[in-house]
Protein backbone atom coordinates (compact mmCIF):
# COMPACT_ATOMS: atom_id res chain seq x y z
CA UNK A 1 0.00 0.00 0.00
CA UNK A 2 2.84 2.36 0.72
CA UNK A 3 3.55 4.44 -2.35
CA UNK A 4 0.04 3.96 -3.74
CA UNK A 5 -2.31 6.88 -4.20
CA UNK A 6 -4.39 8.17 -1.27
CA UNK A 7 -7.48 7.01 -3.12
CA UNK A 8 -6.29 3.42 -3.31
CA UNK A 9 -5.12 3.44 0.33
CA UNK A 10 -8.52 4.79 1.45
CA UNK A 11 -10.30 2.12 -0.52
CA UNK A 12 -8.45 -0.59 1.39
CA UNK A 13 -8.97 0.91 4.87
CA UNK A 14 -11.56 -0.92 6.94
CA UNK A 15 -14.70 1.11 7.54
CA UNK A 16 -15.19 2.31 11.09
CA UNK A 17 -18.54 1.66 12.68
CA UNK A 18 -20.45 4.27 14.62
CA UNK A 19 -21.99 3.51 18.00
CA UNK A 20 -25.27 2.96 16.13
CA UNK A 21 -23.67 0.08 14.25
CA UNK A 22 -23.88 1.84 10.88
CA UNK A 23 -20.70 2.22 8.84
CA UNK A 24 -18.85 5.47 9.39
CA UNK A 25 -16.05 7.21 7.59
CA UNK A 26 -17.91 8.83 4.72
CA UNK A 27 -14.65 9.95 3.18
CA UNK A 28 -13.33 6.38 3.16
CA UNK A 29 -16.55 5.14 1.61
CA UNK A 30 -16.47 7.77 -1.14
CA UNK A 31 -12.85 6.93 -1.89
CA UNK A 32 -13.67 3.24 -2.04
CA UNK A 33 -16.51 3.86 -4.47
CA UNK A 34 -14.30 6.07 -6.62
CA UNK A 35 -11.57 3.46 -6.67
CA UNK A 36 -14.04 0.76 -7.61
CA UNK A 37 -15.55 2.81 -10.42
CA UNK A 38 -12.41 4.46 -11.73
CA UNK A 39 -9.59 2.00 -11.29
CA UNK A 40 -10.90 -1.53 -11.09
CA UNK A 41 -13.16 -1.47 -14.17
CA UNK A 42 -10.29 -0.15 -16.26
CA UNK A 43 -8.30 -3.30 -15.63
CA UNK A 44 -11.35 -5.50 -16.17
CA UNK A 45 -12.23 -3.52 -19.30
CA UNK A 46 -8.79 -4.14 -20.79
CA UNK A 47 -9.01 -7.86 -20.03
CA UNK A 48 -12.57 -8.13 -21.40
CA UNK A 49 -11.45 -6.69 -24.73
CA UNK A 50 -9.17 -9.67 -25.40
CA UNK A 51 -12.05 -12.01 -26.22
CA UNK A 52 -15.07 -11.70 -28.45
CA UNK A 53 -17.32 -12.61 -25.52
CA UNK A 54 -15.70 -9.87 -23.44
CA UNK A 55 -16.17 -7.27 -26.17
CA UNK A 56 -19.78 -8.33 -26.55
CA UNK A 57 -20.35 -7.99 -22.79
CA UNK A 58 -18.91 -4.46 -22.83
CA UNK A 59 -21.11 -3.65 -25.83
CA UNK A 60 -24.22 -4.96 -24.05
CA UNK A 61 -23.50 -2.79 -21.00
CA UNK A 62 -22.98 0.21 -23.27
CA UNK A 63 -26.25 -0.47 -25.10
CA UNK A 64 -28.10 -0.69 -21.77
CA UNK A 65 -26.67 2.69 -20.73
CA UNK A 66 -27.67 4.28 -24.05
CA UNK A 67 -31.20 2.88 -23.73
CA UNK A 68 -31.40 4.35 -20.22
CA UNK A 69 -30.33 7.74 -21.58
CA UNK A 70 -32.92 7.56 -24.39
CA UNK A 71 -35.90 5.73 -22.85
CA UNK A 72 -38.41 7.00 -25.41
CA UNK A 73 -36.52 5.72 -28.45
CA UNK A 74 -37.87 2.49 -29.92
CA UNK A 75 -35.20 -0.01 -30.87
CA UNK A 76 -34.56 -3.12 -32.93
CA UNK A 77 -31.81 -5.63 -32.26
CA UNK A 78 -29.19 -6.49 -34.85
CA UNK A 79 -30.33 -10.12 -34.90
CA UNK A 80 -33.98 -9.12 -35.48
CA UNK A 81 -33.02 -6.68 -38.24
CA UNK A 82 -30.75 -9.20 -39.94
CA UNK A 83 -33.58 -11.74 -39.97
CA UNK A 84 -36.27 -9.29 -41.17
CA UNK A 85 -34.19 -7.32 -43.67
CA UNK A 86 -34.53 -9.66 -46.68
CA UNK A 87 -38.34 -9.63 -46.57
CA UNK A 88 -39.10 -6.33 -44.85
CA UNK A 89 -39.66 -2.84 -46.19
CA UNK A 90 -36.81 -1.04 -44.42
CA UNK A 91 -35.00 2.24 -44.85
CA UNK A 92 -31.57 2.10 -43.20
CA UNK A 93 -30.20 5.49 -42.23
CA UNK A 94 -26.49 5.71 -41.45
CA UNK A 95 -25.99 8.78 -39.26
CA UNK A 96 -22.20 8.44 -39.11
CA UNK A 97 -19.77 10.85 -40.76
CA UNK A 98 -18.77 10.68 -44.42
CA UNK A 99 -15.37 9.35 -43.34
CA UNK A 100 -16.96 6.51 -41.40
CA UNK A 101 -19.42 5.65 -44.16
CA UNK A 102 -16.61 5.61 -46.73
CA UNK A 103 -15.16 2.53 -44.99
CA UNK A 104 -18.43 0.58 -45.16
CA UNK A 105 -22.17 0.67 -44.52
CA UNK A 106 -24.93 -1.81 -43.96
CA UNK A 107 -26.26 -2.99 -47.34
CA UNK A 108 -28.69 -0.48 -48.85
CA UNK A 109 -28.13 2.20 -46.19
CA UNK A 110 -28.30 5.89 -47.01
CA UNK A 111 -26.95 8.91 -45.17
CA UNK A 112 -29.10 11.00 -42.84
CA UNK A 113 -28.71 13.88 -45.30
CA UNK A 114 -30.10 11.77 -48.18
CA UNK A 115 -32.92 10.45 -46.00
CA UNK A 116 -34.02 13.93 -44.99
CA UNK A 117 -33.83 15.16 -48.59
CA UNK A 118 -36.26 12.37 -49.59
CA UNK A 119 -38.25 12.31 -46.35
CA UNK A 120 -41.76 12.33 -47.85
CA UNK A 121 -40.93 9.41 -50.10
CA UNK A 122 -38.82 7.31 -47.71
CA UNK A 123 -40.87 7.75 -44.53
CA UNK A 124 -44.01 6.61 -46.33
CA UNK A 125 -46.60 4.41 -44.65
CA UNK A 126 -45.49 0.83 -44.25
CA UNK A 127 -41.75 1.49 -44.32
CA UNK A 128 -39.70 0.90 -41.20
CA UNK A 129 -36.93 3.44 -40.75
CA UNK A 130 -33.90 2.24 -38.78
CA UNK A 131 -31.04 4.58 -37.86
CA UNK A 132 -27.60 3.41 -36.85
CA UNK A 133 -24.14 4.72 -35.97
CA UNK A 134 -21.23 2.98 -34.25
CA UNK A 135 -22.83 1.92 -30.96
CA UNK A 136 -26.26 3.59 -30.97
CA UNK A 137 -25.77 6.89 -29.15
CA UNK A 138 -25.77 9.19 -32.18
CA UNK A 139 -28.57 7.22 -33.84
CA UNK A 140 -30.67 7.41 -30.65
CA UNK A 141 -30.29 11.19 -30.70
CA UNK A 142 -31.21 11.18 -34.38
CA UNK A 143 -34.32 9.09 -33.71
CA UNK A 144 -35.36 11.58 -31.02
CA UNK A 145 -34.79 14.50 -33.39
CA UNK A 146 -36.81 12.89 -36.16
CA UNK A 147 -39.56 11.92 -33.69
CA UNK A 148 -40.00 15.62 -32.91
CA UNK A 149 -40.60 16.11 -36.64
CA UNK A 150 -43.26 13.39 -36.60
CA UNK A 151 -41.13 10.69 -38.21
CA UNK A 152 -40.86 7.36 -36.39
CA UNK A 153 -37.30 6.08 -36.47
CA UNK A 154 -36.06 2.95 -34.71
CA UNK A 155 -32.55 2.82 -33.31
CA UNK A 156 -30.41 -0.19 -34.15
CA UNK A 157 -29.29 -1.35 -30.70
CA UNK A 158 -25.51 -1.47 -30.62
CA UNK A 159 -25.49 -0.28 -34.24
CA UNK A 160 -22.56 -1.43 -36.42
CA UNK A 161 -20.82 -3.06 -33.46
CA UNK A 162 -23.86 -5.22 -32.67
CA UNK A 163 -24.25 -5.85 -36.41
CA UNK A 164 -20.80 -7.49 -36.40
CA UNK A 165 -21.79 -9.70 -33.46
CA UNK A 166 -24.89 -10.76 -35.43
CA UNK A 167 -22.63 -11.72 -38.35
CA UNK A 168 -24.02 -8.94 -40.55
CA UNK A 169 -22.67 -7.92 -43.93
CA UNK A 170 -21.05 -4.61 -44.86
CA UNK A 171 -20.61 -3.07 -48.27
CA UNK A 172 -18.69 -0.33 -50.01
CA UNK A 173 -19.39 1.26 -53.38
CA UNK A 174 -17.31 -1.54 -54.93
CA UNK A 175 -18.92 -4.50 -53.16
CA UNK A 176 -18.87 -6.57 -49.97
CA UNK A 177 -16.25 -5.93 -47.30
CA UNK A 178 -15.29 -7.07 -43.81
CA UNK A 179 -13.93 -3.62 -42.93
CA UNK A 180 -15.85 -1.50 -40.45
CA UNK A 181 -15.16 1.91 -38.95
CA UNK A 182 -15.49 1.76 -35.15
CA UNK A 183 -15.14 5.50 -34.44
CA UNK A 184 -12.11 5.21 -32.17
CA UNK A 185 -9.82 2.84 -30.29
CA UNK A 186 -12.09 2.76 -27.23
CA UNK A 187 -14.98 1.53 -29.41
CA UNK A 188 -13.03 -1.40 -30.83
CA UNK A 189 -15.71 -3.87 -29.73
CA UNK A 190 -16.42 -5.59 -33.05
CA UNK A 191 -16.77 -9.33 -33.34
CA UNK A 192 -13.91 -11.47 -34.58
CA UNK A 193 -13.64 -11.77 -38.34
CA UNK A 194 -13.96 -8.04 -39.11
CA UNK A 195 -11.19 -5.61 -39.93
CA UNK A 196 -11.68 -2.55 -37.76
CA UNK A 197 -10.43 0.94 -38.56
CA UNK A 198 -10.76 4.32 -36.83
Amino acid sequence: MQGSSPLIRAAHRPFRRRASGRPGGTRGFIHAVLAATLFLPAAAYAQDRDTEAGRRAILERTVAAIKADHPDVATITAAALKEALPTGNFVLVDVRTDKERAVSTLPGAISARDFEARLAELAAEGRTVVAYCTVGARSSSYAEKMGKRGVKVLNLEGSVLAWTHAGGDFVTSSGPTRRVHVYGRSWNLAADGYEVVW
